[in-house]
């Protein structure tokens, strides 16, 4: 069985994230603490306690994501035995990236932690509140054609690009907040339903360039190592291990499309010798990508690690196919 560890993104986040692991585990309260400590502040209470505002502020949520991500892999290394090169590939949507590369171990704990509160700071600052939007095009008939061509319309008034290549019915676009309603207004004529997105910035458009002259920035300062396995890019879709070249794709990452459905699709269909990834776990808060990876590749097992039980269920399904 091929495995590939998926880790997710913004909108994921939840009051009470990660506290059933901490209670339980001594290894994910080690992340948790170390987070803290590398932030500088007690993003584990907000974490556990909210408020949800504050929580939802994109400067917190992208880091606290990240850490129960960290802390669910972790105690499934220590407790369990199972780490991430137990996968064939790793892969995370927008900011999971960074999860999964830590993971993985390409980024330490820490420098993912501090690149993560930068990213979501500048993502803020980038763009005046009220400017941006973006939406969600979803529906039978939404695919990527469909996306574009109301992007098109959009870009007539001002920016709009797609912005998240989800999966089919599922596609976000992002831009200038009158672009991005003439392109709601095109979508909706091309019998997609559109729903605008409750977001605090127009995320991974050219909007976004101030943002990503900040990470060039603070990533060139960055160590980055070859990581375990190799990390799907959000930006290529494909597999990368040079520190390097995934330097540069996390600056891209931040104006350029998170071409999700592409990711896994190929992962799906990877190594025509076994038929590619049959299995998909999702490590950390939610089942977002769980219920996309359902969509994308129906053949193949998906599956959310989010809770000690499921950590210990997953474990022993590992060593079973271990011992076959």
């Amino acid at each position: 069985m091929t495995l590939a560890l998926l880790f997710p993104g913004q909108g994921s986040q939840s009051v009470g994230m990660g506290a059933a692991l901490a209670d339980a585990f001594a290894s994910a309260r080690d992340v948790f603490a170390e987070v803290d400590e590398a932030l500088g502040q007690k993003l584990s209470s907000l974490m556990r306690e909210g408020p949800e505002d504050q929580l939802t502020l994109t400067e917190n949520a992208q880091p606290a994501l990240m850490a129960v991500s960290m802390a669910a892999a972790r105690a499934l290394k220590i407790e369990f035995g199972v780490d991430a090169s137990r996968a064939a590939f790793v892969a995370g949507h927008s900011l999971g990236e960074y999860s999964a590369l830590c993971a993985a171990g390409a980024i330490s704990l820490s420098d993912t932690a501090r690149l993560l509160k930068l990213r979501g700071q500048a993502m803020q600052r980038a763009v005046p509140v009220g400017r941006g939007a973006m939406a969600s095009l979803i529906g039978p008939k939404t695919d990527l054609a469909l996306a574009e061509e109301a992007a098109k319309a959009g870009s007539e008034v001002g920016v709009c690009v797609v912005a998240n290549d989800n999966n089919a019915g599922n596609i976000v676009i992002s831009g200038d907040k009158a672009a991005v309603d003439r392109a709601i207004e095109k979508a909706k004529e091309l019998g997609a339903r559109a729903i605008p997105l409750n977001v605090s910035a127009p995320f991974h458009c050219p909007l976004m360039q101030p943002a990503a002259d900040e990470m060039a920035t603070a990533l060139a300062g960055a160590t980055i190592v070859a990581p375990a396995v190799p990390v799907v890019a959000n930006v290529t879709a494909r597999p990368e291990t040079d520190p390097e070249i995934i330097r540069g794709l996390l600056i891209e990452q931040v104006t350029g499309r998170v071409r999700w459905r592409e990711s896994m699709e190929w992962m799906a269909g990877q190594d025509s010798g076994s038929g590619g990834v049959t299995r998909f776990a999702e490590i950390g808060s939610g089942k977002v990508l769980t219920g996309m990876a359902k969509r994308i590749a129906p053949d193949a097992e998906s599956l959310s690690l989010n809770t000690p039980e499921d950590l210990e269920a997953f474990a022993k399904t590992v060593a079973s196919n271990d011992r076959s």
